[in-house]
This record gives structure tokens, C-alpha cells and sequence, in this order.
């Protein structure tokens, strides 16, 4: 049988198979030797001595460390536009990220029932120009979109604490219960009560219940591939004049083109540029 593991506990793993059923399973002594499963891999498992046992696990599409899960499809950014404060920068971060992860962003603008400044209206038309799929929702009318967006993928949920993130998917899918509590005013955050981490079914796919992401680190990517992972660089990437263009001071740089052209966002190159100078600074430091 090949399956997906989509929950483990200690040493029990529970399988989902193509028809949607699901198998405890135990791990065979051998497949201990190789990386440590994780939710989301998919396995050969075979029913030996009354119990399905997993021989092997599959190749891996990706691989992300927290949450700690494999062959994710999509991860939804989850951002509200006020309650926490709507941030193109962490936005932006985000998905720099994700794509490094081999992962594609999808971006959900939670609460805009509330009133919110042009400005922030702005923004989010900026990203609904741009390539990263743009949804807007509230709790009080859910866009069917996201519904869509999760069906026959496999997805993580990212984005800031007190967003609605356990609030969208309980309104998704009514019977799935994460705990939610009220944002922290204090400390201008949600506080975050995921118990642990796995795949749950939710419209026709699966969603991870912990959040990714979540540690701003850009210490694996490299200044030259980080216009790659910007998704409104994508189709101007191989157009520069040099081939090892960062898109930064170099001359006919196609990035730097589409800018002036208002084909790409003045805040979306910034926030590359901000990143751009981290990692470069990291390199500084390392010489």
C-alpha cells in the first residue's frame, strides 16, 4: 500500500490511503536508519502479523523543519489587514521563503469586514497585480476561493499570531476544532495554542495545524538566488543584461526595468533590497 503518514504520535503513525482511509501503522526497524518521517511523507506500508507496518518512505518533493512536515504543495500566508497591523514586509519575507522551501505562496488577507486605510488597500492591490494568488475574506462571508485553493493540496499555514488562522479553518470546516484565544492586547499578538503537529483533512485536503515559517532566517540562501524567490521577480529572472545579476546596482537589469515600468511594486523591490543587504551583510561577517 502506499500511503501518506498524517499524524504521528510517539511511535504510532496513522496513514491516509487514495480512498481516504485510515491505517495505524508501526515503523519497520530498518526505515529508523533512514531521515526521521514526518507528517506528510509517503510511505510503503504492508500488513504483516495483524498490523500494517511501513517498509519504506518515498522520495521527497520538500522537506520543511518547522512545522515539521514533507511534500507540502502550497503555504497560505495568513494576514489580517488591522488587529495585528497588515505587514508587507513580513509578507514579503514570508514568501521569500517559501519559495525557497520549493513551495508556492498563497496570500489570505483575513478581517476586511474592519475598516482599514487606503494605504493598506493600496498594498494589498499591489499583491492582487502581482503573481502571488491574493485572497480576501473575513469570517462574517468566507471567500469560496480559499476552498478551492486547499482542495487536493496539501497545505501549511503561516502568517502572524492572532491573524485568524485557527479562525479560517474552523469556519472552513466547522468539525475541526484548534483552540483559539482572543488577541493578547498587551503584547499586540495572538497567543498561540496548537497542541501539536499534524495533517488534518479540511475541503478536500490536508492543512497543517502548526505554523511555518515562523523563524525569519535567510541563512541558506544566497544573494544570488534570492531574486528567485520573489514571486513578482519570476518572469524578468534570465532577462538582465549579466547573468549573475542581484538586481541591485547592476546596469539593464530587466527587475530594476519592470520597477520603473510599475510592473513590479515599489515596496515589494524595497523589501528585496532590505533582505539583499541582510544576507550580504551575513557574508561580511563570515570573510
Amino acid at each position: 500500500m502506499i500511503a501518506r503518514i498524517i499524524k504521528i504520535v510517539s511511535r504510532e503513525y496513522t496513514l491516509l490511503d487514495e480512498e481516504a482511509n485510515r491505517y495505524e501503522a508501526i515503523l519497520m526497524g530498518k526505515v529508523r536508519k533512514q531521515d526521521r518521517p514526518v507528517a506528510g511523507d509517503m510511505v510503503e506500508a504492508e500488513f504483516s502479523a495483524g498490523r500494517w507496518v511501513i517498509q519504506r518512505i518515498l522520495p521527497r518533493k520538500n522537506r520543511l523543519v518547522r512545522p515539521a512536515c514533507a511534500n507540502i504543495d502550497q503555504a497560505m500566508i495568513v494576514m489580517s489587514v488591522k488587529d495585528p497591523d497588515f505587514s508587507p514586509a513580513l509578507i514579503d519575507r514570508l514568501s521569500i521563503l517559501i519559495m525557497k522551501a520549493d513551495v508556492e505562496p498563497v496570500l489570505v488577507i483575513t478581517k476586511t469586514d474592519l475598516p482599514f486605510d487606503d494605504s493598506i488597500e493600496e498594498r494589498i492591490r499591489e499583491y492582487e497585480r502581482g503573481r502571488m494568488k491574493t485572497i480576501r475574506t473575513n469570517a462574517k462571508n468566507l471567500s469560496s476561493e480559499i476552498e478551492k485553493v486547499l482542495r487536493g493540496k496539501v497545505t501549511v499555514l503561516t502568517g502572524q499570531s492572532g491573524a485568524g488562522k485557527s479562525t479560517l479553518l474552523n469556519t472552513i470546516e466547522p468539525s475541526f476544532n484548534l483552540q483559539t484565544q482572543e488577541i493578547s492586547k498587551a503584547l499586540g499578538r495572538g497567543k498561540h495554542t496548537t497542541r501539536h503537529n499534524e495533517l488534518h483533512e479540511v475541503a478536500g485536503g490536508l492543512v497543517a495545524d502548526t505554523p511555518g515559517f515562523s523563524s525569519l532566517e535567510f541563512g541558506t540562501i544566497t544573494a544570488a538566488e534570492l531574486g528567485e524567490c520573489v514571486p513578482d521577480f519570476v518572469p524578468y529572472i534570465g532577462r538582465c543584461r549579466f547573468n549573475d545579476c542581484i538586481h541591485q546596482n547592476e546596469p539593464d537589469c530587466a527587475v530594476k526595468e519592470a520597477v520603473s515600468a510599475g510592473h513590479i511594486a515599489k515596496v515589494r523591490y524595497a523589501d528585496y533590497l532590505d533582505v539583499l543587504q541582510i544576507i550580504q551583510n551575513r557574508k561580511e561577517k563570515y570573510l
